[in-house]
C-alpha cells in the first residue's frame, strides 16, 4: 500500500522547484512556530531522506531514516525553518504553500 503524507495539517508534499517533492505550508506558519517532527528508524547509514542530529550525550551523531512528510524537506542556503532536535520549527513566517526549507548544513557545490 502506498503511504499517504497527508496527514500533518500545517503542511503538505508536491511537486518541488529545488528538487523532486517538497514539503509546503497548508496555511501561514507564523516564526518560531512547531512544524512537525521528523520520525523513522535509527539508522548508522546515510541515505536519501536520514537527518543526521548530534547527541550531546553519548557524544555522537545519531541518523533517522525519515519515513513522514518531513523526509521531503529540501535544502536551501536561505531556508525559512530548523531544527531543534529532531522537531522542527519556522525561523521567520512562511507564507500558504510556500515551500518550507532547511541547510542542510553543507556547500552543495562540494557534492
Amino acid at each position: 500500500m502506498k503511504k499517504r503524507f497527508d496527514n500533518n495539517a500545517r503542511v503538505y508534499v508536491a511537486p518541488s522547484t529545488i528538487h523532486g517533492r517538497g514539503l509546503f505550508a497548508r496555511r501561514r506558519i507564523q516564526r518560531d512556530e512547531y512544524i512537525g517532527t521528523y520520525s523513522g528508524r535509527p539508522t548508522r547509514t546515510d541515505g536519501m531522506h536520514v537527518l543526521w542530529l548530534w547527541n550531546d550525550d553519548a557524544e555522537c551523531w545519531e541518523g533517522i531514516d525519515g519515513d513522514n512528510e518531513m523526509r521531503f524537506l529540501n535544502h536551501s542556503r536561505s531556508p525559512n525553518a530548523d531544527w531543534w532536535g529532531d522537531e522542527l520549527y519556522a525561523i521567520r513566517t512562511i507564507s500558504r504553500d510556500e515551500e518550507i526549507t532547511f541547510d542542510y548544513g553543507w556547500d552543495s557545490d562540494e557534492g
